[in-house]
């Protein structure tokens, strides 16, 4: 008697399974031929993706593209300026590829201060929303690609209860946002650092 009839009392048996009409049939080499067909599958697709992927983040030389800056409100937040959504500035010409994901772009005296080779990764063939493209003539750009943001105006206030403590808040719009954008910021701050906000009287 073989070893696994022994421990278990009866033969070994194939794996089977039930298809809906009832009928029953061999799993073994069939299913494994049909799992590699459908990794297969899947994978193609992944490199399709990919694919699509990497042609939308190529550009050639003579391409407009966007650059991506990264604006900064000047509140202190646990001693980290806090980001906002990202922005564009642009659109700018490739002048070459400089490697698979390095370009070169002519930029505009206006930016003389900035490396003009920059990564794909803030390189963008922007079309989603034109409220995200900022003109340069409107903020200061560094050369790491960041800027302050202004707050324009206090639009709603609410106080945030902590285990020990309350933290009065302000919802703050801040210049080149929607409105959908603003942020919750500690009242303290706001009128520390931008006390013109509150000069109205009406928060």
């Amino acid at each position: 008697m073989a070893p696994y009839e022994a421990l278990y009392g009866r033969r070994f048996q194939t794996p089977t399974c039930s298809t809906e009409l009832g009928e029953r049939r061999v799993l073994g080499p069939e299913l494994v031929a049909d799992t590699e067909d459908k990794v297969k599958l899947i994978r193609d697709r992944l490199k399709e993706a990919a694919n699509l992927k990497r042609r939308e983040i190529e550009y050639v030389m003579g391409d407009s593209i966007f650059l991506k800056v990264s604006p900064w409100k000047k509140v202190l937040r646990l001693g980290r300026k806090g980001k906002l959504s990202p922005r564009f500035i642009g659109p700018y010409r490739v002048a070459r590829r400089i490697g698979p994901v390095v370009y070169q772009l002519e930029l505009p005296p206006e930016l003389g201060q900035i490396h003009d080779v920059f990564h794909v990764s803030v390189l963008r063939r922007y079309r989603s929303d034109p409220s995200h493209v900022v003109a340069i003539e409107e903020i200061e750009v560094k050369p790491d690609l960041t800027f302050e943001e202004e707050p324009i105006q206090i639009i709603g206030r609410k106080v945030k209860v902590l285990r020990r403590t309350s933290v009065p808040l302000v919802k703050v719009l801040w210049c080149n946002h929607k409105v959908e954008e603003a942020t919750w910021e500690p009242e303290e701050a706001m009128r520390r650092q931008h006390p013109q906000l509150f000069e109205s009287g009406e928060f």
